[in-house]
């Protein structure tokens, strides 16, 4: 019999951590103050052991992909034009979910009571709620005089800047020095991502201590709202692929019949498997169906699921803007705007990373750019695979739309 994955696991650890604290919250258990207090000192050691990887690995992926990214875009062609593409729909669905999130969570609400609890799982204070720092002040720091300051205070938002401007600096050096920093940076990734996976192979045992002291000061009303914030982030997620249809349709003017057709079993494979790479040969036959060349959809698509993932922008600032709820932290339209760009450039950066992995050094460089608390990510990550099923869906979707639209081009140019 096979052994449960890692995304089981830890979902089997929130479910029964919820279970066990919901059960102290009713018995009202001798010692539960202390045994909570335990649980979430020691959830919150590995919580710190995860966030103490993200800084190095969010830099190095972004110098290293800014480096290559620009090589690719100076060269110029079909490829170019695609990581073009790529990034101003990347852009795009980040755009869209910094509005659209923020109005459907006005006209539906977080469950308040499980809201005002759950705040005070995470931070021993129901009236502990995060301020955000001036505006003059946040601008102020958003070229940092000091990079090593801005990673030591977590300025994400600044940080993300340098590394672009260093990566493209990068990128215009001769090819020795430039190897061999893409090389270096790349190191330094590859043993960040060793550290990760060394703590996330105890997440199923943090994220249990941690929903222990959820369920034990919320009983079992956070089950109803970490449902209502999969729906959010899940349609947040459908409406990016929504793009990518339209990519379809309106750039690469593919007849709807046509298109509906195609995606039918690239939509069933993308459920079954939650991978788009395990949906790159349906997705091949798929444009195959739609008349679009071998030579665009041979190069495109595999540039789009090594590079570009259309829900991840929108999926993680929903999750963001979704905490910035429930706490009521006020975030100001350039603090958003900051959020947005954040987004879409770690997005591009750590595609190809383990999703377990993705989940954080995407989600929280998002987080500290917009001054938003973390407790609550290990909770999410637990059920991430059911927004994962939306996230898949999506991808596919801007896989094929782009490459559909990519097929147009090579047409025009050669007429």
């Amino acid at each position: 019999m096979r052994a449960p994955s890692a995304t089981t696991l830890i979902l089997l650890g929130l479910v029964a951590g919820l279970t066990a604290g919901a059960v102290l919250h009713a018995v009202e258990a001798p010692g539960e103050a202390s045994l909570v207090a335990a649980a979430a000192a020691v959830g919150g050691v590995w919580l710190d052991a995860l966030r103490m990887t993200i800084i190095p690995l969010v830099f190095a992926l972004l110098v290293t992909g800014m480096a290559r990214a620009a090589d690719a875009v100076g060269r110029g062609g079909l490829a170019g034009r695609a990581l073009l593409a790529f990034g101003g729909l990347l852009l795009l669905a980040a755009t869209l979910t910094a509005g659209l999130t923020p109005a459907l969570l006005a006209a539906w609400p977080a469950p308040g009571e499980a809201a005002a609890a759950l705040r005070a799982a995470a931070t021993g204070d129901a009236g502990n709620i995060p301020q955000t720092p001036p505006l003059s002040e946040w601008l102020g720091a958003f070229i940092p005089a000091n990079p090593f300051k801005a990673a030591a205070d977590g300025a994400m938002a600044s940080l993300v800047v340098f590394a672009l401007i260093f990566g493209l600096a990068v990128s215009r050096l001769d090819a020795a020095r430039r190897d061999l920093l893409v090389t270096v940076f790349d190191g330094v990734q590859a043993a960040m991502m060793v550290i990760v996976r060394w703590v996330l192979v105890l997440a199923p045992g943090g994220v249990f201590l941690l929903a222990l002291t959820v369920g034990a000061r919320t009983g079992f009303g956070a089950v109803g709202l970490l449902g209502h914030y999969v729906v959010i982030v899940s349609l947040m997620c459908l409406m990016a692929g929504a793009l990518g249809v339209i990519a379809a349709l309106a750039g690469g003017r593919t007849p709807p019949r046509d298109l509906a057709g195609a995606m039918v079993p690239v939509g069933a494979m993308a459920i079954s498997t939650q991978s788009s790479l395990a949906c790159l040969p349906v997705m091949l036959a798929a444009c195959t169906r739609l008349g679009i060349p071998e030579r665009v959809s041979g190069l495109v698509l595999p540039m789009g699921v090594a590079l570009f993932r259309i829900t991840s922008p929108a999926g993680n600032l929903a999750v963001a803007l979704y905490v910035a709820h429930l706490y009521g932290v006020p975030l100001a339209p350039a603090q958003v705007a900051a959020g947005v760009l954040v987004a879409a450039l770690v997005s591009l950066a750590a595609v190809g990373v383990a999703s377990s992995v993705t989940f954080f050094t995407t989600l929280v460089p998002i987080f500290m750019s917009l001054g938003l608390p973390m407790e609550l990510l290990p909770l999410l990550l637990a059920v991430e695979t059911f927004p994962d099923f939306s996230r898949t869906l999506g991808n596919v979707a801007g896989h094929v739309g782009v490459t559909a639209w990519a097929a147009r081009w090579r047409r025009a140019d050669a007429a």
